[in-house]
């Protein structure tokens, strides 16, 4: 699923105009990047919440080289689904 097709399922739920609906939910995306980005967690209740995780220092490999590298420590976006959420994507998708 595209961004023009949730603009296009809205829509047709709503009765809204396309274009209200879009600029609605590039409102929604513009306003959660900018909570993260920020350092700011977004928790939405029933959905899921998107944290900034921390990823620790540690030592990689560069295998064409065969060297050592030290990556340094940094956040990350994540997103957590919500338990019912988790749960009822569990019951109803089939595992392929």
């Amino acid at each position: 699923m595209t961004k023009a097709d949730i603009v296009n399922r809205i829509a047709q739920e709503t009765g809204m105009e396309k274009m209200d609906v879009q600029s609605t939910v590039e409102a929604f995306m513009r306003s959660v990047r900018d909570c993260v980005e920020s350092g700011e967690n977004v928790y939405l209740r029933g959905f899921g919440s998107f944290v900034v995780k921390t990823r620790a220092a540690k030592t990689g490999r560069n295998i064409l080289a065969k060297k050592s590298i030290q990556i340094p420590a940094h956040n990350i976006p994540s997103f957590k689904p919500a338990k019912d959420f988790v749960d009822n994507v569990k019951a109803g998708v089939a595992v392929d």
